[in-house]
């Protein structure tokens, strides 16, 4: 028996982008255009059409959590897909191993007009559980979802998140051998999301297999080993997770950084631990956060801030060089200059990303922070400043 539960072989998909015919009107006129087109082979592309889906090539093994992660429209959705089943490539060969549920979108597979109670039978028929199975498992289900105040309402009065509560419940008690989740916890309140990354995490001790797609890098950080990063439907890297983050971190600082009409950039940030560049810590390490700045014109008074982020992009603290006691940079055109932060990473309940900005200037490099022994709350003086000692370098072109 093979250890693979999903491969994909040089998989391509092509779309066609153009308008959507509602009316007769519109649709015969755009069937015989179709009629009178060269018919064109399955790797050729007329104008109006492009690969969703491009060479795209991976396995994952049993009992793997593997996460997807790319910017929108990168094709993370359309592997799913076409994973689930509900698409069939252009070319090449998918394989899959095993019972599958896939939760891909909110409400999909819910009736509206139905109770919250009769689309979980539903639902759990469409992912192939029997009557009598849907019936042993209905209760964990609606107890999971904290929805059994409302599971006798029709599902068109449900909220999106209470949607993806139930939708995702059903598809987690299947009892899976392969369990497939796209964003929809996003829509979940914070306490749903967490019980969610839990289930999700029982359900791989249980030895299936999950394939997550989500734009928290928390929770793919959290849950998986392994990454795949995706852009316009190609495989860009796939490895470790915290590599393949940083390389995720580097594109969006990248596509951000504009040199044009800025005094002073931030050419380069490094995130490092005792034992060099990284981008996974655990709380109670220290880390490094080395920035370095470039004068494209004469700066006075230049100064830099280190900010800290949830996972949700908030700022959480912030502090600056000149708070921290170094006197305020000048800087001649082409010069360069590093300095160093230092940070006790203490445990806390939402610091996951520390992102370097400077006024007027560009690059930002993060980290993902795991929790590890108390939870820290902000009340008083906030402990985050004991945290920051700010280690000027000195300046050099």
């Amino acid at each position: 028996m093979s250890d693979f539960a999903l491969r994909m072989e040089h998989v391509f998909k092509k779309f066609t982008r153009g308008e959507r015919h509602d009316t007769l009107r519109d649709l015969l006129p755009a069937l015989t255009r179709n009629m009178l087109k060269r018919v064109t082979r399955p790797f050729e592309l007329r104008n109006e059409e492009f690969w969703a889906l491009n060479d795209v090539s991976f396995e994952i093994r049993k009992g793997e959590a593997v996460g997807i992660i790319g910017h929108n429209g990168a094709g993370k959705s359309t592997i799913l897909k076409h994973l689930s089943g509900i698409m069939k490539p252009t070319l090449g060969r998918i394989d899959v191993e095993g019972k599958l549920s896939a939760l891909i979108e909110v409400g999909a597979g819910f009736h509206q007009d139905l109770t919250g109670r009769e689309n979980v039978f539903l639902n759990g028929v469409i992912l192939g559980m029997t009557r009598r199975e849907v019936q042993r498992r209905f209760d964990a289900i609606v107890e999971f979802s904290g929805l059994a105040e409302f599971i006798d309402t029709p599902v068109k009065r449900y909220s999106s998140g209470m949607y993806a509560r139930l939708g995702f419940s059903v598809a987690a008690h299947m009892e899976p051998d392969i369990l497939i989740i796209d964003e929809v916890l996003s829509v979940g309140d914070a306490t749903f999301q967490a019980r969610g990354v839990e289930k999700m995490r029982s359900v791989l001790n249980s030895g299936a297999t999950v394939i997550f797609v989500s734009h928290s890098l928390k929770a793919i950080s959290d849950l998986c080993k392994r990454s795949i990063l995706m852009s316009k439907g190609t495989v860009i890297e796939d490895g470790s997770t915290s590599h393949v983050l940083q390389t995720y971190m580097d594109q969006v600082r990248a596509a951000r950084t504009n040199r044009e009409g800025k005094d002073l950039l931030i050419e380069e940030v490094v995130v490092r631990g005792t034992a060099g560049p990284r981008s996974d810590f655990t709380a109670g390490e220290r880390a490094w956060v080395d920035v370095t700045l470039l004068a494209q014109k004469d700066c006075e008074q230049a100064d830099c801030m280190l900010l800290l982020r949830d996972e949700r992009y908030n700022g959480i603290f912030d502090t600056s060089a000149r708070r921290l006691g170094m006197p305020a940079l000048s800087l001649r055109e082409g010069e360069r200059y590093k300095l160093t932060f230092e940070l006790d990473l203490q445990p806390a309940d939402r610091l996951t990303q520390i992102a370097g900005a400077v006024v007027g200037g560009g690059a930002h490099r993060g980290i993902v922070l795991r929790r590890a022994g108390s939870r820290h709350r902000h009340s008083g003086r906030c402990r985050w400043c004991s945290w920051l000692r700010g280690k000027p370098d000195r300046g050099w072109h």
